[in-house]
């Protein structure tokens, strides 16, 4: 099995459960007006992955904190966006196992720490504010200054996206697969958000070894497809290699949807605000207002256009990011 190749610790609330739609499903069909099919719809709740309020990166921290820990490490480093879900997960990782935090972020400080940043706070991270542009080398030169100070400093890629981190969910994937075995399904569609790219190229991954036959679909939350889908390639490959599994991967080994990139990253719009109110509505399923809220607005639009059959069976992975909910509060009260 690929989840017992490299060292893990234990973070995750693991297996997460596999859950059906079936009202989110009756609300698309009325939406259609039956003029188009709507596949079974299924979710894969990473959110409930359990660590400080859950989510994917939690999944890619058991390996990469591993590491850290194998290499000695008394500080971890890493960098995101002011509501980031990696960050308040790595956090809460480094109060778990008893390592400091230091967090990167980008942009300024506000006067109201809401979210993922409140979160950061109560798990005790060491927060620095820097430029967007001078966030990697912010990361470089804390690290440098914790080593000088007599620390063991270790830094988690951003996202968690590099191939100790995707190879994690090369197991989700089988994970996945055991699931839909002991439930008599067959998955035909796998869609997930993608923005750094560890957890798609680590499912691409998971999919080759386990064999399925269906098309893996990631929802673009802030690039390009050609720019994803190169980036995706080379850390499949990379992923792959490490995990002992002889695999080319190519950019056109990859679906990406770029069409719901909205106004950019972070600026919820109408289509997120639908995906929002809908999943809530119907299934008591609250999405996050970055990436599964974009990612979930992606699939509802390749179901109007009639991507799926009514025969085929779609699941959605939930990353999880219900926190940063409470820091965009004003925008989803309009």
């Amino acid at each position: 099995m690929l989840s017992s190749v490299l060292p893990r610790i234990p973070l995750a609330h693991l297996p997460t459960p596999l859950e059906e739609l079936p009202r989110l499903r009756a609300w698309l069909q009325t939406e259609t007006g039956g003029e188009r099919s709507v596949p079974r719809l299924l979710v894969k709740r990473d959110d409930q992955t359990g660590l400080a309020g859950g989510g994917n990166k939690t999944r890619k921290l058991e390996y990469l904190f591993a590491q850290a820990i194998a290499q000695g490490a008394d500080t971890v480093l890493t960098e995101g966006a002011p509501q980031s879900n990696h960050c308040r997960q790595t956090a809460a990782a480094a109060a778990k196992t008893g390592l400091r935090c230091i967090l990167i972020l980008g942009g300024t400080a506000p006067m109201l720490e809401g979210g993922n940043l409140l979160l950061d706070r109560l798990l005790g991270a060491e927060i620095i504010w820097a430029k967007d542009e001078e966030r990697r080398e912010t990361l470089k030169n804390r690290a440098a200054a914790a080593k000088d100070a007599g620390h063991h400093p270790f830094i988690v890629p951003y996202g968690g996206s590099n191939p100790v981190g995707a190879a994690a969910y090369a197991a989700a994937f089988e994970e996945l697969s055991t699931q839909l075995q002991k439930q008599g399904w067959q998955a035909d569609h796998v869609i997930v958000a993608s923005s750094s790219g560890g957890t798609q190229a680590g499912l691409a991954v998971g999919a080759r070894a386990t064999g399925f036959a269906g098309q893996l679909h990631g929802i673009s939350i802030d690039q390009r497809a050609g720019d994803l889908q190169s980036r995706l390639a080379d850390l499949a490959a990379e992923t792959a290699a490490l995990l002992g599994q002889r695999m080319d991967f190519s950019a056109d080994d990859f679906i990406v949807h770029d069409s719901y990139l909205g106004d950019g990253y972070g600026i919820v719009g109408p289509a997120e605000l639908e995906t929002l109110n809908v999943l809530a509505k119907t299934e008591g399923l609250l999405l996050d207002p970055v990436y599964t809220g974009r990612a979930m607005a992606g699939l509802f639009d390749l179901v109007r256009q009639g991507d799926f059959g009514a025969g085929d069976t779609t699941v959605f992975w939930h990353t999880g990011g219900q926190p940063a909910l409470f820091a965009y509060a004003e925008t989803l009260q309009a």
